[in-house]
């Protein structure tokens, strides 16, 4: 995408944001970080990375030259052409002048000379039919008319052009209004500066040393020196005697002149007492330059007549200090066409007005506002030759811009070298000005040849041939093509995604170009295609609809369409046309071969479908539209190469070489990741580039139909070396199938059957071992299972219930595209399932008969963790079996559930029996406790006994705790609450039950004190045990209980009449018990 240079900035953005979007959407969800946040922080440091440290001024710099490409001013205009065609700065300011090119008439006489002179050449070649080479003999006559006619286009536009009335600065009015206008257009001096921008500030220091030759005066009178700047202060020296006037005094002063006037005056004291003011014996006058000398030196001073010091003298010094913005000042001779219209000695000054603002002034003595000045905004400074007619000067220099041109003259060569130096650095010139060899140093000899980089033009070869050739003697058209050439090049290499298109301004240019000389149309795009040809076959993107603008053009040109009105074609026209249709039928073919890099992620927008246009125009012969199968099966064959050009870019890519030595692994690893790779390569495709296929249905598939085989054989060649007893390459089959499945075009084509025979042996083969081992696994785990409680059963449990969900799964994430296949499997796998599970169940079953009955049947019997351990598996498994063993649309008539028992049912059954069977545990315990009360039954073999004896009273105690420990134990470790509150019930139930029989047993005889005590303890504290366990009150309150209840109140009363026997505080009726409710 870069070196091709044709994507925008946005471009980029757009590819990234879609890329990362798709990868970050991928992603499982975050808890408190959302993906969208995640794509805004992403897109942010994109946008940082991309624009840089100082992104705020590189966009505000590129809105500035998108609006200068969109909009350019006449300057703006020659600075790119400058650039475009190489010429230098001071070339195009001498042009400019020798053409004058600022003079409006000039211009007007000089397009009617050019317009005369083609006249006269039509008229000489139709007179020696010395036509171009047509491909009719017809053409001449019609030819010679379209020549006149469009010189009589252009006489009668440069003759709807109003004449200016008084606007001097009237200039190209030739060109089109719309662009030589423009915000951007400041004029041709830019900001002019007025004499007021001009601020100096000079510091002036003069030091009065001694005065010689002073005679007039005794020896011992006071002599001083006053100093005072034209319009400024006045100092004076200390006194000092006649006899010695020396002093050393310094006087500091500020003014605004470039040439400041100093007076110096000496004085002596009038000691007349009528005198006013001290007798003036010489005077001087100075005008200090900056860079004058700065050593002490005399001067003569003027005396008064008659006086006696006719060689008066002073010696002193006086120094001008140059100011930072001054950046040269001197004498100069000078003239210009604006300005110093006259050659005169001047004092300029250089001056820095800004840090690109400069100019030149000229000052007069005790004047701070400079005379004229010159600002230096677009000048060229060099050395020339002395200008014809002048005196004064010796060493000459210019400053040369469109429309004006400054000779200055200097009376010594380190002057000239000076002041050149400072103006190249003021000008800000790209042209170094050379000083020219001095006449001693040439020693006579030969005279050097003409520089090409002199100012004077009579020093630089070919430009005074240039200007004065005519227009109409150039061949136009070659010279059109090396610019259009030059231009596109400028243009490629600019910083915005042109591509190919010229701006407005080079547009502009280039038509007014084939407008004024005649260049005809089909040669313009003719050299314009070749141009972008080269381009495109150099890898660089280049707008389609461009190509195919001009080549439409051309093609209707050769076939007499008149897409410009010109209705001759010449041979050479027809076979370069012919030559650049074949070159570009081949650059054609070959970008849609190479799609996915011509056009990366379908960019620029709508390129790869304006290119299939642009095929099929190019396969036109002349209006005769193409057939449809001529077309499809070109680009049937393009995209076949494209196919192979595509995975063999891809295989090199991801650095896979095919290799029969690697290790079966390695090449498995290898096919994995490249298969990630034609996957991406696929959606990319599908995504930017399937959409300029719509109209050839089909052509992608085949094209991913024949990517897909390429990859194929690299794939089978790898699945062919791994062993037989591996499964490392499921994987491959579920990456492949799940790209391949929902696609409507290539999901059960041939690539996807192809995968499909490959892996149906190895997952049926993976599917019967699995089930071997599952069953082996299921045999010795059970055998040796210790029932240690694990996660929701036992070791063995969990270890298949995993298995079996695990293949399970495994077959549900193949997504197996044929159903009927798919159907077969998740039958086969839930059969499997059943008979594991009823496996399971039973041997469980049969070890829990084994525990129940070696158990005790005391009140010391608690629930072992074994035995809860073996009712969470089949608890576990009546959960498994709702997902492990449930065939999808099967129904009881089906043959497989007619050989297999519903497992819900066996597992049902089994837990009912587990629960019977701890019930029964827990009842046969109750039993043993009554019938050791039975003993004290009236009438008993051992009541006579046992009545003079004192009983034991913790068998109610340990009966208590026997059912708390155990319900406990339960609560604890059996996993299910439902089952649990289920054991509880019919618990509870069953010893109600026992107990109302045991009671009715002896409705007839009166219960002994011990045993309604037992009694008593036992069914209140049971009571309240199981009411704590969740057991509902219907079920607490029963029959059966509301009968021992009722028994055991009526027991109570009656022992409560009898005084003789106490029952020991137990009552049914404890404070805080509730009545059984009816």
């Amino acid at each position: 995408m870069v070196q091709s240079g044709g994507c925008s900035a946005n471009d980029f953005r757009e590819v990234f944001k879609k890329n990362i979007e798709r990868r970050v959407r991928s992603l499982p969800d975050s808890n408190g970080l959302s993906k969208e946040t995640v794509l805004s922080s992403w897109m942010s440091k994109f946008d940082s990375v991309y624009g840089g440290d100082d992104d705020g001024w590189r966009r505000a710099g590129t809105n500035l030259n998108v609006q200068s490409e969109l909009i350019l001013s006449k300057e703006q205009l020659f600075q790119m052409f400058q650039t475009i065609l190489g010429v230098q700065k001071v070339e195009h300011q001498l042009l400019y002048n020798g053409l004058q090119l600022d003079n409006v008439d000039e211009q007007a006489a000089q397009i009617r000379r050019e317009l005369d002179g083609r006249l006269q050449q039509v008229d000489r070649m139709a007179r020696g039919r010395t036509f171009p080479v047509f491909v009719s003999s017809d053409m001449d006559l019609l030819f010679v008319e379209e020549q006149r006619s469009s010189i009589s286009v252009l006489m009668s536009n440069l003759e709807s052009v109003p004449v200016s009335r008084g606007a001097p600065d009237f200039k190209h009015k030739l060109k089109r209004s719309s662009i030589s206008s423009s915000f951007l257009d400041v004029g041709d001096d830019g900001d002019v500066l007025s004499k007021s921008d001009i601020q100096l500030s000079f510091s002036l220091e003069v030091i009065i040393m001694e005065i010689q030759g002073l005679k007039s005066v005794a020896p011992n009178r006071v002599v001083y020196v006053t100093m005072e700047m034209e319009g400024g202060q006045k100092l004076q020296t200390d006194h000092a005697e006649a006899s010695r006037p020396q002093w050393g005094t310094q006087g500091d002063f500020t003014t605004t002149h470039p040439l400041p006037s100093v007076k110096v005056k000496l004085f002596t004291e009038n000691t007349g007492v009528l005198a006013l003011e001290d007798k003036e014996l010489g005077r001087l006058v100075l005008t200090p330059t900056v860079g004058g000398p700065k050593q002490a030196q005399f001067h003569r001073m003027d005396t008064p007549k008659n006086s006696l010091d006719s060689d008066l003298r002073i010696r002193l010094s006086v120094r001008l200090d140059r100011p930072a913005n001054v950046k040269h000042t001197g004498f100069v001779y000078v003239v210009g066409q604006r300005v110093w219209k006259r050659w005169k000695r001047r004092y300029l000054v250089l001056v820095q007005v800004s840090q690109y603002t400069f100019a030149v002034c000229s000052y007069r003595e005790k004047r701070a506002e400079p005379q004229e000045l010159m600002q230096l905004d677009g000048y060229t400074v060099d050395y020339c030759r002395p200008p014809p007619g002048v005196q004064g000067g010796r060493f000459f220099f210019s400053a040369v811009r469109e429309g004006d041109q400054v000779t200055f003259g200097c009376d010594d060569e380190q002057d000239r070298l000076l002041w050149v130096q400072s103006l190249y650095r003021a000008t800000g010139q790209s042209y170094k000005p050379k000083p020219p060899p001095s006449k001693t140093a040439s020693g006579g000899g030969a005279p050097k040849p003409p520089s090409a980089s002199s100012v004077d033009p009579s020093e630089r070869p070919g430009l005074d041939e240039l200007i004065s050739t005519p227009p109409c003697d150039l061949d136009h058209g070659a010279l059109f093509s090396v610019l259009q050439k030059l231009t596109l090049k400028h243009r490629m290499n600019d910083s915005f995604s042109c591509l190919g298109w010229f701006s407005p301004g080079q547009v502009f240019v280039l038509d007014e170009y084939c407008a004024r000389y005649g260049v005809r149309g089909c040669i313009r795009h003719l050299s314009y295609l070749k141009e972008l040809m080269e381009y495109a076959e150099n890898s660089i993107l280049v707008d389609p609809t461009l190509l195919h603008y001009s080549y439409a053009f051309c093609a209707s040109h050769i076939h007499g369409n008149r897409p410009d009105g010109t209705l001759t074609v010449t041979v050479e026209e027809q076979e370069e046309f012919y030559r650049i249709r074949d070159q570009l039928m081949k650059l054609l073919e070959n970008q849609i071969s190479h799609f996915r890099y011509c056009f990366p992620f379908g960019r620029p927008d709508g390129a790869l479908k304006a290119t299939l246009s642009l095929q099929e125009r190019v396969l036109m012969d002349g209006s005769t539209p193409v057939s449809p199968e001529d077309l499809r099966t070109l680009l049937c064959s393009c995209l076949q190469r494209a196919a192979h050009i595509n995975y063999g870019q891809l295989v090199e890519f991801a650095n896979v070489t095919v290799d029969g030595e690697a290790s079966a692994e390695r090449q498995l690893e290898d096919v994995m990741r490249l298969g990630e790779l034609c996957i991406e390569v696929l959606q990319q495709n599908d995504e930017h580039h399937s959409e300029a296929f719509l109209s050839w249905s089909n052509l992608m598939t085949e094209h991913a139909e024949t990517f897909l085989s390429l990859y194929g054989a690299d794939m089978d060649a790898a699945l062919q070396v791994q062993p037989i007893d591996s499964w490392n390459s499921f994987p491959l089959f579920q990456l492949l199938n799940n790209f391949l499945r929902p696609d409507p075009h290539l999901s059960n084509g041939a690539f996807h059957k192809h995968l499909q025979d490959l892996f149906v042996p190895l997952v049926v083969r993976y599917i019967d071992l699995m089930e071997a081992s599952i069953a082996q696994s299921v045999h010795r785990g059970l055998e040796n299972e210790t029932w240690h409680a694990v996660s929701n059963g036992s070791a063995s449990s969990e270890d298949l219930f995993w298995k079996l969900d695990a293949l399970q799964m495994f077959v549900i994430d193949l997504n197996w595209p044929d159903p009927e296949f798919a159907k077969h499997l998740d039958q086969r796998l839930k059969l499997m399932s059943m008979d594991m599970m009823e496996a399971c169940v039973k041997r469980t079953k049969s070890a829990f008969d084994g525990r129940m009955q070696r158990a005790n049947k005391s009140t010391d019997f608690r629930v072992s963790s074994s035995v809860c351990t073996m009712f969470n598996v089949i608890v576990d498994a009546k959960k498994q079996s709702s997902k492990l063993c449930v065939v999808a649309g099967a129904n009881e008539s089906d043959h497989q559930w007619q050989y297999h028992p519903n497992t819900h049912v066996l597992v049902d059954e089994t837990i009912a029996y587990m629960t019977a069977m701890l019930v029964s545990k827990f009842s046969a315990v109750l039993d043993g406790v009554l019938s050791k009360l039975s003993q004290y039954d009236e009438g008993s073999l051992f009541f006579p006994l046992l009545s003079l004896t004192k009983p034991r009273a913790d068998l109610a105690d340990k009966y208590v705790t026997f059912v708390r420990q155990n319900q406990d134990i339960v609560r604890e470790r059996v996993s299910e609450e439902i089952y649990v509150d289920k054991v509880f019930e019919h618990w509870y139930m069953s010893w109600a039950k026992t107990l109302c029989v045991w009671l009715t047993a002896r409705v007839d005889l009166q219960l002994h004190p011990y045993q309604l005590r037992m009694l008593i303890k036992m069914v209140k504290e049971t009571y309240r045990d199981f009411r704590l366990q969740g057991v509902l009150d219907p079920v607490l309150n029963n029959k059966s209980y509301e009968t021992v209840y009722n028994r055991l109140t009526v027991e109570e009363a009656t022992a409560a009449v009898r005084a003789a026997h106490d029952l020991q505080g137990v009552s049914m009726r404890d404070s805080g018990e509730d009545e059984p409710t009816e």
